[in-house]
This record gives structure tokens, C-alpha cells and sequence, in this order.
């Protein structure tokens, strides 16, 4: 159980804040190449620049919110779709996690993380592993259900959730009611680069070395995790707990097809049926809710 909460943990705590942005009615498709850019600075600072671990992290952090700061500046002052405008963060990104890490190292990864000032208590905080019942389980998996309860009550019982769904259910009559639109917009995308931020750390200091690769198509499958717990791609609907269960069930069954013995080839096949499965279950249950009397 502890293989799968694992690969599930990393993966949910993207797909609760991915699923947030859906409910406000846009996609980041940055979102798994910002994974990489965070665990990248972290490696870079720390090891290249030779500073403590955790300014590498803080300054990762910076990173990351500005980045979700210019996406979300930049679709709501355009008006142009967060799907064209992240996929342009998405290449370039994509080349400056290439080219910076070969300006720094020579080559396409970062190494020796391990040796940095501050890696045991970052190790301790992001990588260590807790026993629960005698079965020892990655910290990750405690930061996804952090995660997933924080994202919830936002959802449920704050003001800032209600104005999540009516931007995503409507944003001209949510601006016509006072809603803040364009704000609740750009902090979605700051929230789901705040969660890229938080994975890149964990990934850097787990691994001790970062590939410049990292998370690359990745975005696809959070997308695809939060549609399996239910979010609508059209938004307005949703939520975190239901994204958090995609990212479950996502988890089960990459170890599944490991354990059952079956051609690890067949997974994205797998992952495809789920997707058009949920998709079509979504629209019949919607089409159902709206037949429905009142």
C-alpha cells in the first residue's frame, strides 16, 4: 500500500491544486514542467551557488509564484485561452530548464543535492519516511492530505471558494455580482505553481539530483487525475477531495499493472480508458442533474 499512496501523494497534491484552477475555469499546462524548474532551482542555488538548501527552496519558491502570478496576469488582461497562454510557459520553460542547466553544470542534470548546508533537516521535513501502524510511509503522503484537507475547507467554507465557482461557472455574472474575477483567477494559477513548487522540492531533496526533464507530461495526468475525481472541464464543478480519490485511483493502478505482471506499455492505455470513462460519466450524470425537477 505504501508504493501506491506514494506515487499517488506526488501526483495529488498537483491534481487537488490543478483541480482548483479547473473548478475556476482554466488549465495550466505548465503546471508538470514547473514541477521540474522548482526542483531545478533548488539544485542550482544549492549545489552550484553553494547555499543552504533552504534558500535554494525559498528562492524556488519566488520563482514559482511569480510564474503563476505572469500566467494568470497574462490570461486575464488578454482574454486569450489559459490553455494557449500556459502552453507557452510550457516551451519556455521547457528551454530554459535545458539551457540554464547545461550554463551550469555541463550537462542536463544537477547533482549532489546529498552534500548541500541544511539537506538532512529539509530530508527530515520533505523526504523522510513515518511509520503508521508499524508500515512505513513517505512524508509525501502526509503533504497530500494536508493539502487536500487545506483546498477542501477553501472550497467549502471560505469566500474565496464560492468565488472559485462562480468564475468558473460564469465569469461575466460573477463580475456583475462583485465578484472579484480576475484576482481569483491569478490566484489559482499562483496556487497550482505554489503546488508545483511544493512536489519540485520534495523531488530534488528525495532524489538528491534533478534531471532537466523533470516533470515534462506530467500536466496531462494531473489534468486527468482531477477529471477522474470528477471536475468538469468546462468548470464550475468540482473538488479537491474528488481530485485527491483521481490521484488514488491513478496511483493504484500504475502498481497494479506492475503487480499483476501486465506490459507496463498498456498503462496510457489504461490511463485513456479512465479518462474518456470519466468524461462520459461526468456528462451523463450533469445531463441527469439538469432533467432533474426542482
Amino acid at each position: 500500500m505504501a508504493n501506491w499512496l506514494d506515487v499517488a501523494s506526488v501526483l495529488g497534491i498537483m491534481a487537488v491544486a490543478v483541480a482548483l484552477l479547473m473548478i475556476g475555469g482554466h488549465f495550466d499546462l505548465s503546471a508538470g514542467v514547473m514541477t521540474g524548474t522548482t526542483a531545478l532551482t533548488v539544485g542550482v542555488v544549492a549545489v552550484e551557488l553553494q547555499q543552504n538548501i533552504w534558500v535554494a527552496i525559498a528562492a524556488a519558491l519566488v520563482l514559482a509564484l511569480a510564474i503563476g502570478a505572469f500566467n494568470g496576469w497574462l490570461v486575464t488582461r488578454t482574454g486569450l485561452p489559459s490553455f494557449i497562454i500556459t502552453l507557452g510557459t510550457f516551451l519556455m520553460l521547457q528551454g530554459l530548464n535545458l539551457g540554464i542547466t547545461k550554463a551550469f553544470t555541463g550537462t542536463v542534470q544537477v547533482r549532489g543535492l546529498a552534500d548541500a548546508p541544511g539537506y538532512h533537516s529539509a530530508e527530515l521535513v520533505l523526504a523522510s519516511t513515518v511509520s503508521v501502524f508499524g508500515q512505513p510511509f513517505r512524508i509525501a503522503v502526509l503533504w497530500w492530505l494536508l493539502v487536500t484537507a487545506v483546498a477542501a475547507w477553501v472550497l467549502l467554507r471560505t469566500r474565496f471558494g464560492n468565488w472559485v465557482f462562480a468564475t468558473g461557472g460564469d465569469e461575466v455574472a460573477s463580475r456583475n455580482v462583485g465578484v472579484p474575477a480576475r484576482r481569483t483567477t491569478i490566484v489559482l494559477f499562483m496556487t497550482t505553481a505554489t503546488a508545483a513548487w511544493l512536489v519540485g522540492s520534495i523531488t530534488a531533496v528525495r532524489l538528491t539530483s534533478v534531471q532537466a526533464n523533470t516533470g515534462t507530461g506530467q500536466e496531462l495526468i494531473y489534468i486527468v487525475a482531477a477529471v477522474i475525481g470528477g471536475c468538469l472541464l468546462t468548470g464550475g464543478f468540482g473538488s479537491a477531495v474528488g481530485a485527491a480519490l483521481g490521484a488514488l485511483i491513478f496511483g493504484m493502478t500504475q502498481q497494479g499493472i506492475v503487480y499483476l505482471n501486465w506490459d507496463a506499455d498498456w498503462f496510457y492505455f489504461f490511463l485513456g480508458a479512465m479518462l474518456l470513462l470519466a468524461v462520459l460519466t461526468n456528462r451523463l450524470v450533469r445531463r441527469y442533474a439538469e432533467a432533474a425537477p426542482r
